[in-house]
């Protein structure tokens, strides 16, 4: 499985790395970049991307790097991050996992045939996998309606299939 993961976005949508980065931006993504190089060391045969907005500040051309593992990307100046994750969504097609709360980013995930999941679920999770002590035992990161039983009440394919690749994470 192959992470997409809009950088800025989980920062924002995480309440850990949301007060370092009202800090200091640069604090900020090397919070999240050390997060998911210890998300990496539990789950080794996960591909992690990591893409950041240079649209305003960035150079001329897509600058790329890598992370204790976790492949970095910045996009060029004029070009935003959820530009970037559609190309590679389009590369990578049904391989992707696209962490995002970018509706728009959902829903090319959804038309290319890859999972999604938003920000903040990945955060909950990520911290559950790497053992960080942020999620509590117990806790859930969305509220759960009434249990459904039956055939009846069977979700639809497509989102099967999604929830089987989250529980992968």
């Amino acid at each position: 499985m192959h992470l997409l993961i809009d950088g800025y976005n989980l920062i924002r949508q995480s309440p850990a790395l949301r007060h370092l980065d009202a800090r200091d931006l640069e604090a900020g993504r090397e919070a999240l970049l050390e997060r998911l190089a210890l998300y990496r060391r539990c789950r080794p045969h996960h591909l992690l991307t990591v893409v950041f907005d240079g649209w305003q500040a960035g150079g001329p051309t897509e600058t790329r790097d890598l992370f204790e593992g976790v492949r970095i990307i910045y996009s060029r100046r004029g070009e935003r991050a959820d530009e970037v994750i559609k190309r590679l969504l389009a590369r990578e097609g049904s391989r992707a996992l696209v962490v995002s709360s970018d509706r728009e980013l959902q829903e090319q995930a959804r038309r290319v045939g890859a999972a999604w999941v938003s920000s903040r679920e990945f955060d909950f999770l990520s911290s559950r996998a790497a053992g960080m002590g942020e999620a509590k035992e117990g806790e859930d990161p969305a509220p759960r309606g009434p249990a459904k039983k039956g055939p009846a009440r069977r979700l639809p394919k497509q989102e099967r299939r999604r929830r089987q690749r989250l529980r992968k994470l």
